[in-house]
């Protein structure tokens, strides 16, 4: 049975603008208010579903949704590094850090490789649908790190193709298919429609 995936990556906030680790941030203004605007452009769903961050779940109610605290689509585990900017722990663990961004398989930080990261999205992924599947599909605020191993999974890629995926604050990647075979439409930005 086909299935629907859409997935919406959570607004902006200080951590990201800051090149954090998936430090559990709030949004902020600018994110809450380009949230709001983005709210009427969001597809309907028969089943809206929110990653457990803070940055997620108020991403979710800016964009008027209701929705559903799964802890599938949580995001990259990157246990001591949370909350750190990229450039202190390169600075301070050069050797890890090349190590993370080379081996997929590395996990120097003590959470989840890459590889984990992708295995664990995948398995959710191709939980999704069977008969029980809502007929206009799925849709989840997701953390950019779980939307770009979702592609990985979805298309068949190698791990490292990950480093490649870029995915914007607010746009919406759609999976359709079922488990082994996925089709992929790439960050379409969540805009409002022009006012008549």
């Amino acid at each position: 049975m086909t299935v629907r995936v859409m997935l919406i990556s959570p607004a902006m906030n200080a951590a990201l603008r800051e090149a954090r680790f998936d430090g559990d941030a709030p949004l902020d203004r600018s994110g809450r208010e380009r949230a709001r605007a983005a709210a009427g452009a969001v597809p309907a769903a028969g089943l809206v579903l929110s990653g457990p961050s803070e940055r997620c779940r108020e991403t979710t109610e800016a964009l008027g949704l209701t929705a559903r605290a799964e802890p599938a689509p949580a995001g990259w585990d990157l246990a001591r590094w949370a909350g750190r900017r990229l450039d202190e722990v390169a600075a301070a663990e050069p050797e890890r850090v090349a190590a993370w961004l080379g081996d997929p398989s590395a996990a120097p930080h003590g959470g989840e490789s890459l590889c984990d990261l992708v295995g664990r999205v995948g398995r959710w992924l191709d939980s999704l649908g069977g008969p029980d599947a809502p007929g206009t599909g799925f849709l989840a605020v997701a953390e950019a790190a779980v939307v770009r191993a979702a592609v990985v999974h979805g298309l068949r890629l190698p791990p490292e193709a990950f480093w490649r995926l870029d995915v914007a604050p607010l746009t919406l990647t759609e999976l359709s298919g079922r488990s082994g075979r996925w089709n992929v439409g790439l960050g379409r930005p969540l805009t409002a429609p022009p006012a008549d």
